[in-house]
């Protein structure tokens, strides 16, 4: 074996003028000085490259190189950059930033075109390699400029390795879907054209299994020798999710890596690659973590909404990192600046790439259809994770789109079974939790989403035998139906209803109210219920429409509430009702009596059943399939 020159990460030129984020997110303009060149630069996408006059920056969140990381994961040495370009009449200039810099720093003075080494190829364009200097920057990019018209046919960032050093891998992208063809279709044809038909070494290491929990796809023309449509029940994320690792570890690929995704993301091919790129290069203090892929929010393409989140002990889950806008150079910075090596750690299964080693050591998915199964299983492996810029998909924000029955029954449910099975959280802390949501909503008038959550601690004290069987998708069906009934704002006669939904889309939903007296609000024992009916005024309140209603001035003392969604697009009228305030507090208490007799013999039960129910024998039975 001798040395070779393995890619880390390729400069990503979109084909399209308005790509998905913005342009800023692949490459800005250069703003010069009165009297230099241009100010702003012209250029033109095409699948042939970017044509562009003037000076362009590409110290942004896909094309700037992650040099501290890179020498964390994989100790890189000896980087470059190889560009291809139509022409030499122009200037390049390495640039890099650090956090604490108070802006983008030039690494070098900016070089002619022509003085750098250059080759010819077989079309007639310039190969150019530039070595990068010497620094001590987190985050290094370039900015490159035309003094004519010139075409930027491709790029990427390389380094010089012993080939004995490349790790072999094998790639598995495994994702579920259910009834999702407006996304899954489009993703199937990226992979097929941009991964498995590219020139990369990923093209010859790299399988696609696609669980179809739906049955709906039309398997005889999407599949290819490298992509596998698989039918499934219809177990949820975690059935799909477990049924993809499992065709991964029984493929005789030798598959290495498992990614799994989720199906309504929009993707970028060169996340994948990079993904694979880093696997190939990481040194031995992470050949066994996770790589987590960000989420950017599809609402707002440019605002990275989480990559890894933990676990409090109090069952509450949190972001490691705030929102960062990774159109912005100091967040791109920022993003690579703050560490993800955090106690009680997981990664969610939008884009989480995991060694089949530890599949093989932590087991298979608890059987929870959705919610809290990517929690559990991050948990469980101790999973130490990687973070990487231009590593993401984009993904509906999940703020946006709450469902009781998801959000509260399923959450519930399964975060109760995860501390049972795997002591991922303090089980005291975490009910006085839900005692806490329970009140809240009683004081909106949520009664469905109360209800729903009492469901959940009915159905956790039912042991381990109740999520034994694979009928998820007809408990989801069940409670499902008892979500709230929201109307579309054009069907409703609720006067004022267009100025708080407005202002709800806003985002302005507490005014000045601090959010410490908030905090404080919601611990108080006041609810509506308890006053006498001649205090309550006539008159509707509002809130909004999440599994905890926001506090709103005008709600107080009302005897009805216009519940608004997010969104501001739909809406519920909740009024009082006292006869069903007093059957949910009854069957509360009930549950809360049971959960004292029975919850230390229940949550044994479930640690007794963890290893059979996340065996391969267990998940044969439980999808009806044999694999080995």
């Amino acid at each position: 074996m001798g040395v070779v020159n393995h890619t880390l990460s390729n400069i990503v030129l979109p084909a399209v003028p308005d790509p998905l984020g913005g342009w800023e997110l692949f490459c800005k303009h250069v703003m010069g000085e009165e009297g230099a060149n241009p100010s702003t630069s012209s250029f033109q996408p095409s699948a042939e490259g970017l044509t562009f006059s003037g000076s362009l920056d590409f110290f942004t969140y896909f094309n700037a190189c992650s040099l501290g990381k890179w020498k964390q994961y994989a100790q890189v040495e000896n980087i470059f950059l190889e560009l291809e370009l139509s022409s030499l009449d122009g200037v390049f200039q390495w640039v890099g930033r650090s956090s604490g810099d108070t802006e983008t720093q030039p690494i070098e003075s900016g070089v002619r075109l022509v003085a750098l080494e250059v080759e010819m190829t077989k079309t007639g364009s310039y190969k150019l390699v530039i070595p990068m200097p010497a620094t001590d920057k987190q985050v290094v990019g370039f900015t490159l400029e035309a003094h004519e018209p010139m075409n930027l046919a491709r790029g990427a960032y390389r380094v010089t390795v012993d080939e004995s050093k490349i790790n072999p891998v094998v790639l598995s992208l495994c994702t579920t879907t259910f009834q999702k063809e407006e996304y899954i279709v489009p993703n199937i044809e990226l992979v097929k054209q941009e991964i498995l038909s590219c020139d990369d070494p990923i093209a010859q290491h790299f399988e696609m299994f696609v669980v179809d929990n739906g049955q709906t796809l039309d398997a005889a023309a999407l599949e290819s020798e490298h992509v596998h449509i698989v039918p499934n029940k219809n177990t949820g994320g975690a059935g799909g999710f477990a049924r993809g690792m499992m065709e991964s570890m029984a493929s005789k690929r030798g598959i290495t890596h498992v990614l799994l995704m989720d199906d309504d993301v929009s993707i970028s091919s060169e996340s994948i690659k990079r993904t694979f790129n880093l696997l190939s290069l990481v040194q031995d203090e992470y050949k066994d973590a996770f790589i987590n892929g960000a989420m950017l929010a599809l609402g707002e393409p440019n605002r990275q909404y989480e990559d890894v989140s933990y676990v409090r002990r109090s069952g509450g889950y949190h972001k490691v990192k705030s929102d960062l806008f990774v159109d912005r150079a100091e967040d791109i910075v920022t993003n690579e600046a703050i560490s993800v090596e955090v106690p009680n750690a997981y990664g969610a299964w939008w884009f989480n790439c995991i060694p089949v080693k530890k599949i093989e050591e932590s087991g298979l998915p608890l059987p929870l259809f959705i919610r809290c199964d990517d929690v559990d299983f991050g948990l469980r492996a101790k999973a130490k994770y990687m973070t990487m810029n231009g590593i993401c998909v984009w993904h509906e924000g999940f703020g946006e789109r709450f469902r009781a029955s998801v959000d509260c029954y399923q959450y519930v449910r399964n975060y109760l079974i995860s501390i049972a099975a795997d002591d991922i959280a303090s089980e005291k802390l975490f009910m006085a939790r839900v005692d806490r949501d329970i009140r809240f909503n009683m004081r909106f008038m949520a009664y469905d989403t109360v209800e729903l959550l009492l469901d959940a601690i009915e159905d956790y004290l039912k042991g381990p035998d109740f999520i034994k069987q694979p009928n998820g998708d007809v408990i989801m069906k069940e409670k499902g139906a008892k979500n709230e009934k929201m109307v579309d704002l054009s069907q409703m006669d609720v006067p004022g209803l267009e100025q708080v939904a407005e202002k709800y889309a806003k985002g302005d939903n507490v005014g000045s109210l601090a959010n410490a007296f908030i905090k404080v609000w919601r611990t108080l024992p006041y609810d509506r219920h308890r006053l006498p009916k001649a205090l309550l005024r006539k008159k509707r309140g509002n809130a909004v429409y999440t599994s905890s209603a926001n506090f709103a001035w005008d709600s107080l003392l009302t005897d009805s509430i216009v519940a608004v969604d997010h969104h501001g697009s739909v809406a519920n009228v909740r009024t009082i009702d006292h006869d069903r305030y007093a059957a949910l507090m009854k069957r509360w208490k009930g549950l809360k009596k049971a959960y004292a007799e029975q919850g230390r013999q229940v949550r044994e039960a479930y640690k007794q059943a963890q290893p059979e129910l996340i065996s391969w024998e267990f998940w044969e039975n439980y999808l009806g399939v044999s694999l080995r």
